[in-house]
């Protein structure tokens, strides 16, 4: 399976952006992970994006549904069992994502019921990912 991580715009602190990165080479050992960054003030950078049709698109978004670690692991054993090719998520900017990439998504998901920068939003998503797959190959990482 494919984990497409799909950025608007560029994580700035370096700490945030190694820590990301530790947690997506963790990830590797389990699924193919792909990373797209796309400028935030460029619309042609959204419109060179391309996202196999089939694939199950997930917006972070404060809006969305919640999930304990166990939920989201437990969705994402049954999403690659049923033989899901791909999964993106949107981690937007501040702003967020234009509606046009809003609409493509199949499901919202929310990472907290608090607020956090949309930079540390991209560590703690990775930081999931991991968890996810250390619970599905009973990893003691999670405990």
């Amino acid at each position: 399976m494919k984990i497409h991580l799909v950025m608007l715009g560029k994580t700035r602190r370096r700490e945030i952006q190694a820590l990301m990165d530790d947690y997506l080479a963790r990830v590797r050992r389990f699924a193919d992970v792909q990373l797209s960054v796309l400028r935030e003030d460029s619309s042609a950078s959204l419109r060179r994006l391309t996202l196999d049709s089939a694939a199950t698109v997930i917006l972070l978004d404060d809006a969305g549904k919640p999930q304990t670690s166990a939920q989201f692991a437990k969705w994402l054993g049954e999403t690659r069992d049923r033989g899901t090719r791909e999964i993106a998520f949107l981690c937007g900017g501040a702003e967020g994502f234009p509606e046009a990439l809003r609409r493509r998504a199949s499901q919202k998901l929310a990472l907290s019921s608090l607020t956090f920068s949309h930079e540390l939003a991209r560590a703690m998503l990775a930081e999931q990912l991991y968890r996810a797959f250390s619970i599905l190959a009973g990893h003691p990482y999670p405990k």
